[in-house]
């Protein structure tokens, strides 16, 4: 019941000075009482909180106004403001029962104001003679109606909400009304009534022209969308401030960094006097810290921002707009960071993955040779030794070349040799294995050996594997007249699941007898020295691959 006994009270007041009138004895006892009771119910500050130095000022100059040079102009002011704050109490409240209680207080404020002040000003004795007996004991029944309403169950507990807007433009309502009802009466000799009349029919007449503008279908944006755009920047060049807060993160690489500067953006907003900040990656302090501070936090991001005084509701708004604004571009920095490292490893994974499919590779040629020494008769020692020396500086060389790899990986090179020296030393590894080696005519060019030697005894080592199983599978490598270099293995066997062949060479497929990576690698090897591998059939005993550059 206390809201509704200030607002009750604070209007009564208000009624007693009206009916005094100005000049009269006990005025300044009744402007002292009235603003008693309005700073009370005032909308304005919480009354839990200690009033400002400038806000004492300037309750204290309107004390000393309305006491010592009261007027029915500044009382038909006074009250204009009364209604505008009433009003926007109106639509800022969602209770039914609070919203009444201020329909009743508003409407007593433009009753009070149309039916005694106004005519006041305008010295219509005979328009006051016929309002005097309902101003003076009907309008009190409008004040006294508020303490059947629940303001208090509404609004208690809650701090002070208004309406900016709307109080603004009711404000600007009443004291047009008023001065247009004198500019009116200034220019003819109209009655009072005509003269209400013709000045709300202009009021009626200007809105319905501001609220077509407002949202005009003409193709107009209309003052709505420009007003909301202004009003979204409160001051400030939104889309300059996110431009340069973009431009910035792809400036900066680094999170902190582009944290560290991006607090300096905010800095320069004109009503933050300092700001302290902590990420993962650090935490900071810049410009001065003051007692009213607004915290915000997101996920790994906490901001606290210092002003010179407390934030209204749309700047506390605009301020969560664009802290998280700075979280999605820090979030963003972190994950492109994330990002960066994960493909810096993966391709610490993927060279490492190769070249110890290269050294495996290897390995198996040199078991190669070693299965030859000793299963070579003691007669054709020279031909073993003939082969070991020219097949050992070869290995050698690979061997090299896959350590200087491992200890460069970015570092690609490639070693071109004659296509029918690379051919023959190839045949010569496997001697001692069941492999058709097939060539009618080798191309008088270079190929990458390196590359051939690799994925080619990957093919054959995955096809010996699987002879292991079954003695009766052949295996061919055939060098294909064809336009550019082309060479097939082919082996025998059985084909491979369709799942498996749908995703060779796309990604790593597991395997019973490796490490399941081989045809991946070959394949993504293949690609980058400028060779295509594929699988040309997958056929019960017909199996294909061909590796070929144009």
């Amino acid at each position: 019941m206390r809201h509704q006994w200030e607002l009750a009270l604070m209007l009564l007041s208000l009624h007693a000075i009206l009916i005094a009138g100005v000049n009269s004895t006990f005025q300044t006892a009744l402007v002292i009482s009235h603003f008693g009771f309005f700073l009370l119910w005032q909308p304005v500050w919480r009354t839990q909180e200690k009033p400002s130095v400038p806000a004492l000022a300037l309750l204290s100059a309107g004390v000393v106004v309305m006491v010592f040079f009261l007027s029915w102009w500044l009382l038909a002011f006074w009250i204009s403001v009364l209604f505008a704050l009433l009003g926007g109490r109106i639509f800022s409240t969602q209770a039914k029962s609070a919203r009444l209680g201020y329909l009743l207080a508003a409407g007593y404020m433009l009753a009070c104001l149309l039916m005694w002040v106004v005519p006041k000003l305008l010295h219509n004795t005979t328009e006051l003679a016929a309002a005097r007996l309902v101003v003076i004991y009907c309008l009190p029944l409008m004040p006294l109606g508020i303490l059947f309403t629940r303001i208090a169950k509404a609004d208690s507990g809650q701090p002070p909400i208004l309406d900016f807007f709307y109080t603004l433009l009711l404000l600007l309502l009443a004291i047009i009304l008023v001065l247009g009802a004198f500019a009116v009466q200034a220019s003819s000799e109209a009655m009072y009534a005509e003269i209400i009349f013709e000045t709300l029919l202009g009021l009626a007449a200007a809105l319905v022209v501001i609220s077509w503008l407002w949202n005009p279908r003409s193709g107009f944006v209309g003052i709505g969308h420009l007003l909301s755009r202004y009003l979204l920047s409160v001051g400030l060049p939104f889309e300059q401030w996110v431009k340069s807060i973009a431009e910035l993160a792809d400036k900066e690489s680094s999170p902190q960094e582009f944290t560290n500067k991006a607090m300096q953006e905010v800095l320069a907003l004109p009503w933050v006097s300092g700001v302290t900040w902590g990420t993962a990656d650090g935490a900071g302090t810049i410009g001065n810290q003051t007692q009213h501070l607004s915290n915000l936090d997101f996920q790994e991001f906490h901001i606290s921002i210092h002003t010179d005084a407390p934030l209204t509701p749309a700047l506390t708004i605009h301020l969560k707009l664009l802290g998280q604004i700075l979280n999605e571009f820090y979030e963003a920095k972190r994950r492109e960071e994330t990002l960066k490292q994960n493909v810096y490893m993966q391709a610490i994974y993927e060279t490492g993955s190769r070249l110890t499919h290269d050294i495996k590779n290897l390995v198996q040629s040199m078991s190669a040779l070693c299965n030859a020494a000793e299963h070579t008769p003691e007669a054709d020692n020279d031909r073993l030794l003939a082969l070991l020396r020219r097949q050992l500086p070869l290995l050698n060389q690979r061997l090299a070349r896959t350590l200087e790899k491992l200890q460069e990986p970015q570092k690609e090179t490639t070693q071109q040799t004659p296509a029918l020296e690379w051919w023959n030393a190839l045949k010569e590894r496997y001697i001692q294995h069941k492999v058709m080696f097939v060539a009618n005519e080798i191309p008088a060019f270079e190929v990458d050996a390196e590359l051939l030697d690799s994925v080619l005894e990957n093919l054959l080592q995955n096809a010996l594997e699987k002879s292991k199983s079954d003695t009766s599978i052949t295996i061919k490598a055939e060098i294909v007249a064809e336009d550019g270099f082309c060479v097939e293995v082919t082996d025998t066997g059985k084909a491979m699941p369709s799942n498996i062949a749908e995703q060779l060479f796309k990604k790593q497929i597991g395997s019973e007898n490796g490490l399941g990576v081989g045809l991946y690698h070959a394949g993504r090897q293949a690609e980058q020295s400028g060779y295509t591998l594929t699988l040309a059939e997958n056929l019960n005993g017909g199996v294909k691959f061909r590796i070929y550059r144009r």
